[in-house]
């Protein structure tokens, strides 16, 4: 056969449709130009129509834009499959096995080139854009993607609405018809800025079909890009791609060769298989750190809580001081918590309850005057307080063992912060501070840029490649969310981009179903710092007037320290409500941060849910089950134990009249012998849990 027939054959097969199935062909991908040559995708799942034909491209500005008018101009196709090792994670395998289809399209009229790769795993498919290097695209700005997912139904869905300054809402369940962003009210959460007259939803986004098929729209590997969040069609079903705009309207500037991320669909008819699939993580980058031996998992206690619930403060003047501390005469109030006596307090809590660090929020000048004013210059993140000794602190820490974790607050100004950023990780070295929290509230600065645009998607990245140059560990919040950056930079070891614990505070709090939706959204991109393990519920304890309450009961926040994965978890209330509640607290102290593997038992997205985890370093196993507003009883096999082992098992529960909200304090504890044969039987609370931890008897 000649090279010129072999040619040929290429050429007619490149003209055709396109089929890529999964490993194992439950997922199927279909790839075809339209008769005006634009770019479309369609997906099943077993007898499942799951995405029917939908546009691929993309505007340009002062351009003309890569939307149509293409060819094909070859194919490609390829096999892979690894298993890699994450440095911490809820396994210690993940397999990494997809077949992949790349297109490359010619567009005739303005010369230019564009890739297409799609990839499909078992549980879902992801594709990106990739511009090679050429003569005719070299710098360009997006203006809009124009990607499309065509649902073939009108499924229900767990939506947050459109915010580019803020993820940190309560979900709404509803019917794709039922979306609507501007009823919403934007003081449930943190909202700064909406868009008006659209229905517009942040991904990922968690959806079932009528019938019972479960959807998962999200992204990976976001590095120099704005986030994506969803226009929705609410007649015909159809999400299309919103990138966040930057201070002119701009959504992304690029210079070839570049790629954008990844957009992905996940599918299954079992939602276990949505909840524990790692396809966010295998589509981004290997680890670029070589060293990871410093990156550990961390447990931590901290000076936090105590301000949300109103008894001490982040600021050491105190409002009424505002303009005394503007001129550098610092009048104490008498409330500020980040004492050098009071952190003493929670290192010798640490220490003796076997915990790993102690984080410090307001242990910096500039708190008397850094929301809402748009300053550019409150913190500089090295120079303490009259009462915070950085060194008597560090020195008392060292001597009990106990690690300090540094705050670093941007009040949203990021200009500021990356100004600082090196002398701010020179003084933690210096102090042996192995781990620093990043904060982001208020309106960003420079001016106009939002917290999920480009330039702030850069900058996270940015802050955790650094701190990686002074083996430094960052747990951001107020943050974009994560989506599966950590695999590659291991050190970003978590972060809140959520609704956390901390709203039920101080706020209409987080429903019960809260954390049986999140495990299905935005975990799915990175570990979540929730703050579990409140013990005192109602936060009328600290003042008669307020009704404000953690909407769980306290068996419940238990249970989050296995089903909301983190390597950094923090027991987050005060130490003298741990103290009354030991038998309790005895579970926080046990369960393990960092996990050989994991076991999805039972999903339902908004429902319940219930996972077993093995320690990595040890043969014990720990479990967590969790429900909404209802109450459920629920079986457990044991199957997960090694064959042949007896273990006692230490059972925490909802006590008999436990309910979230009338009486959310309620427990029992109950210890039992069990092998892998057993079955346990679990009654949760309306708003309760379970957690049980499970240790070999030798």
């Amino acid at each position: 056969m000649s090279k010129r027939f072999l040619w040929i054959l290429l050429v007619l097969a490149s003209a055709t449709a396109q089929t890529v199935t999964s490993p194992s062909q439950k997922v199927k991908l279909n790839f075809e130009l339209d008769a005006q040559g634009v770019p479309t995708y369609s997906v099943s799942y077993q007898v499942y129509n799951v995405i029917d034909p939908s546009h691929l491209g993309l505007k340009l500005k002062s351009a003309e834009g890569l939307v149509s008018g293409f060819s094909i101009e070859k194919t490609e196709t390829r096999t892979f499959d690894e298993t890699w090792h994450p440095v911490l994670g809820e396994q210690s395998d993940i397999r990494n096995h997809f077949n992949e289809l790349k297109v490359t399209l010619f567009q005739k009229s303005s010369q230019r080139k564009m890739n297409l790769v799609f990839r499909v795993f078992d549980e879902g498919i992801a594709f990106r854009y990739e511009f090679p290097k050429q003569p005719n695209l070299n710098y360009f700005v997006i203006a809009d993607e124009l990607t499309q997912f065509k649902l073939v139904a009108d499924h229900k869905a767990f939506w947050i609405p459109g915010d580019f300054d803020s993820n940190e809402y309560p979900y709404i369940e509803s019917p794709i018809s039922g979306i609507d962003t501007q009823k919403v009210d934007l003081n449930n959460g943190i909202g700064m800025k909406s868009i008006s007259g659209r229905n517009v939803v942040q991904s990922p986004l968690m959806m079932k079909s009528p019938d019972g098929l479960y959807l998962n729209i999200f992204e990976a590997a976001v590095v120099n890009y704005p986030v994506m969040h969803l226009d929705v069609d609410t007649k015909n079903y159809v999400l299309t791609s919103h990138l966040v705009p930057n201070a002119i309207g701009d959504k992304a500037y690029l210079q070839t060769p570049c790629e954008t991320p990844w957009r992905t669909v996940m599918m299954s008819t079992d939602a276990r298989d949505i909840v524990s699939s790692k396809m966010i993580f295998n589509l981004n980058e290997p680890s670029k750190i070589d060293d990871t031996s410093w990156i550990k998992p961390m447990k931590y206690v901290g000076v936090w809580w105590e301000m949300h619930v109103g008894k001490s403060t982040w600021d050491y003047a105190g409002s009424q001081n505002a303009q005394n501390a503007l001129d550098a005469k610092l009048v104490p109030s008498g409330k500020h918590g980040a004492t050098t006596e009071n952190v003493k307090r929670y290192i010798d809590f640490a220490a003796k309850h076997g915990f790993d660090g102690v984080l410090v929020e307001g242990w910096n000048t500039g708190w008397e005057d850094w929301f809402g004013n748009w300053k550019e210059d409150v913190f500089d993140f090295t120079t303490p307080y009259p009462d915070f000794d950085l060194k008597a602190v560090n020195d008392y820490a060292r001597l009990k063992n106990v690690k300090m974790i540094m705050h670093h607050e941007t009040s949203g100004s990021v200009g500021n912060y990356e100004r600082h950023l090196d002398r701010a990780f020179n003084l933690m070295q210096q102090y042996g501070y192995g781990a620093v929290k990043t904060g982001y509230v208020g309106r960003i600065i420079p001016r106009g840029e939002m917290h999920d645009g480009q330039a702030m998607v850069k900058h996270y990245n940015f802050v955790a490649q650094r701190a990686a140059d002074y083996k430094i560990m960052v747990n951001s919040h107020e943050s974009s969310r994560p989506t599966g950056y950590n695999r590659t930079f291991p050190n970003y070891i978590a972060a809140e981009a959520a609704r956390g614990n901390e709203f039920n505070a101080w706020s209409i709090g987080n429903p019960p179903m809260h954390e049986t939706i999140l495990p299905f959204t935005r975990l799915l991109g990175g570990p979540m710092d929730y703050t579990p393990g409140i013990f005192e519920i109602k936060m009328s304890h600290y003042d008669p007037k307020k009704n404000e309450q953690v909407h769980t009961t306290l068996a419940k926040q238990l249970a989050l320290y296995v089903t909301m994965y983190s390597p950094l978890q923090m027991a987050a209330d005060l130490p003298e409500n741990y103290e009354k509640h030991l038998d309790a607290f005895q579970f926080i102290k046990d369960v393990a941060a960092d996990w050989k593997d994991s076991r999805y038992l039972e999903a339902e997205p908004g429902d319940y849910l219930t996972v077993a985890r093995l320690d990595k370093k040890s043969d014990r196993w720990f479990l967590g089950a969790i429900t909404d507003e209802n109450a459920r009883d629920t079986q457990i096999k044991l199957d997960f134990l090694a064959p042949g082992k007896k273990y006692k098992a230490t059972l925490y529960t909802d006590g008999p009249t436990a309910d979230w909200k009338e009486n959310p304090m309620s427990y029992q504890i109950k210890t039992m012998e069990v092998t892998a044969k057993s079955l346990i039987k679990l009654h949760l609370a309306k708003g309760g849990g379970a957690a049980v931890s499970f240790e070999p008897i030798n």
